[in-house]
């Protein structure tokens, strides 16, 4: 082996695979590239390179010309098949140069002619790391581009509301029925249910769809500048105001305003929201010029308002402007019919992001995310695949790159432990909802059946469905779901 040059920095670790059936030249260029500081493996042919890639892709592959039964032709075949990016060099004897050159054609970047020093070796692999690294680089730019434009077309049309279970599609069935009209819409459901979702479905397809979507988050906002946020101020209004805002409603003049996490808003600015609704006019803050605004509405919440209107801390005239038409998002538990469906979605939705050939879940890991809780719901379920997804070493998302939330072992009975966040009643009342969903689902929507399955009578069965939301208020009896 050569001692290195004087002042040699190799490039930054890289992976590479070396395939031979000759053991000792095998392991020679395994040694001479792993001293370069390199990760390096060795194989003993073909087939076994073809495989080892498939399960880790390198990001140099240097493989011997003649082996048996694959030969470094195939192998260059299979891998530029399998991945176009795949950087391949050839090592061939004096009396293989043609066969060499037919494998550049396949795709190979480079050969090697034996016998070669150690000297050579390093160099030529180098630069094809150099090659290989370009060559991602472009791939990742590509997927990024890819992906932002992707995720502009979500915004004007949002179909991340992924599942066909009943209670995802008693949603999209709601706002396909609500979406053209021009009602106001509140949206209930837990952090992380996909509420935005729904309202840029509703704006995707409303007659406003050409118009602005504009989205603000009311918890997000302190709240002395809330006010501000929403109805703009005029300059010199408040120290700092140094021109004068437009704010989130006249941005929205024509289009959709979206208020996320509207049980936080301050008793101030209820009352100002509640003008806006009346009226369809406000002042700016600091303002004497009356603004009048076209804007569709549409809030959101984790919130239980009917409780804060008991409570004093909303306003009661302010709930109901707002809950117009209520559409209620079930929480991820609520549906675990949807988790394999969501899963893949989301592994294909960020695998190019990230750069990942990731294809899919192993059967042990669809197996621990089902049985998952999920408290932070949808929300919780994405992050988790991009969490594996960086991890992930194969084609296959496995179990041992799950996060350890997903991994440990779930509650008997399908049930968590209290968070503290919830009392007693609420986490009763979510286990008898779940129960019925999963009696009304099993007998179809027949509320007699349903009414059997439980041990109930129809009468309680017709309260708890309209409590829970699983029907609409006043639906009849014997009318199916």
């Amino acid at each position: 082996m050569e001692p290195r040059r004087s002042g040699y920095t190799p490039l930054a670790m890289a992976r590479i695979l070396v395939a031979d059936d000759h053991d000792a030249v095998r392991d020679g260029m395994v040694l001479s590239l792993t001293r370069l500081g390199h990760e390096v493996h060795g194989v003993k042919g073909g087939g076994e390179a073809i495989a080892a890639y498939r399960k880790r892709p390198a990001d140099v592959v240097v493989t011997d010309l003649r082996m048996v039964p694959v030969d470094g032709i195939e192998v260059v075949r299979r891998l530029r098949e399998a991945d176009p990016e795949a950087t391949v060099v050839v090592v061939s004897a004096h009396g293989t140069i043609a066969s060499a050159v037919d494998a550049m054609r396949g795709g190979a970047i480079d050969f090697i002619e034996k016998p070669f020093s150690p000297e050579v070796l390093r160099a030529r692999v180098e630069k094809a790391i150099e090659i290989a690294r370009e060559r991602r680089g472009a791939r990742t730019a590509r997927a990024r581009a890819e992906a932002f434009e992707e995720d502009l077309g979500r915004e004007h049309d949002p179909h991340g509301l992924e599942g066909g279970s009943e209670p995802m599609r008693r949603v999209l069935e709601q706002i396909r029925k609500v979406a053209p009209t021009d009602a106001t819409v509140l949206i209930v459901g837990e952090s992380g249910t996909g509420k935005e979702l729904v309202a840029r479905a509703l704006h995707t397809g409303s007659q406003r769809r050409e118009k602005s979507f504009v989205s603000v988050s009311c918890a997000a906002i302190p709240e002395g500048l809330l006010e501000s946020e929403l109805f703009g101020h005029e300059k010199g209004s408040f120290t700092g105001a140094v021109r004068r805002k437009l704010g989130r409603f006249e941005l929205a003049h024509e289009g959709t305003l979206f208020l996320d996490e509207v049980g936080e808003l301050p008793a101030s600015v209820q009352v100002k929201l509640l003008r806006v609704l009346q009226e369809r006019r406000f002042e700016r803050v600091g303002g004497e010029e009356t603004v009048e605004v076209d804007v569709r509405l549409v809030s959101a919440t984790n919130r239980d308002l009917p409780a804060m209107v008991k409570a004093g801390r909303f306003r009661e005239d302010l709930y109901y402007r707002l809950d117009v038409v209520p559409i209620r998002l079930p929480a991820l538990r609520e549906r675990p019919g949807d988790v394999e469906e969501l899963a893949r979605y989301f592994l294909a939705r960020a695998a190019p992001r990230l750069g990942r050939a990731v294809k899919g879940f192993e059967p042990e890991a669809l197996d621990l995310l089902r049985r998952h809780s999920w408290p932070g719901n949808v929300r919780e379920l994405e992050n988790v695949v991009e969490q594996a997804l960086v991890f992930a070493e194969g084609e296959l998302v496995t179990a041992a790159e799950l996060p350890q939330t997903v991994r440990r072992a779930p509650a008997p009975a399908g049930l968590t432990m209290p968070s503290g966040e919830r009392s007693l009643t609420e986490t009763l009342e979510d286990i008898e909802r779940q129960l019925i969903l999963a009696a009304y689902e099993k007998a179809k929507g027949v509320k007699a059946e349903t009414a059997r399955l439980l041990g109930i009578k129809p009468s309680a069965l017709y309260y708890k469905l309209e409590k829970y939301g699983i029907v609409k208020p006043g639906e009849k009896p014997d009318d199916p779901a």
